[in-house]
């Protein structure tokens, strides 16, 4: 993992670890919950973390779930990736990430028809993943 690399401070590793570590997306509180061992005492500790850490492309916000995940290939620069998407497991939680450039070019050339210029797309699918739907 080329997490080293990106020179992280104490915070922003504890951060990422804690959600790197997890099996499912977590909520800012949540982290907090897990990390307070490690000194963390205030949720801007973890919002601070969780911004550095998202402008980084190594976290995603779940934006329906209120919750955050680490990225699924942090090797790869998300921050050039103009759109995420997601399948998210009603049954489990699961969550699972991939990047679907047919899709995201359908996407800029409608903004572009607009005269919009998006600057980052996210989309979440719902549903069963396969283990769910048995």
């Amino acid at each position: 993992m080329n997490v080293v690399a990106r020179k992280l401070t104490r915070n922003q590793s504890l951060v990422f670890d804690c959600l790197a570590d997890s099996d499912g997306p977590l909520s800012a509180y949540t982290i907090l919950d897990r990390l307070r061992d490690h000194g963390f005492k205030a949720p801007l500790q973890v919002y601070r973390a969780l911004d550095k850490l998202t402008d980084a492309g190594m976290v995603h916000r779940l934006e329906s779930m209120n919750a955050y995940v680490a990225c699924a290939h942090p090797d790869q620069d998300c921050t050039h990736h103009g759109m995420t998407a997601f399948a998210i497991c009603e049954g489990c939680g699961a969550v699972i990430e991939f990047h679907a450039h047919d899709i995201e070019d359908a996407l800029v050339s409608l903004a572009q028809a607009q005269r919009f210029k998006p600057e980052r797309m996210t989309v979440e699918m719902r549903g069963l993943c396969q283990t769910c739907q048995n």
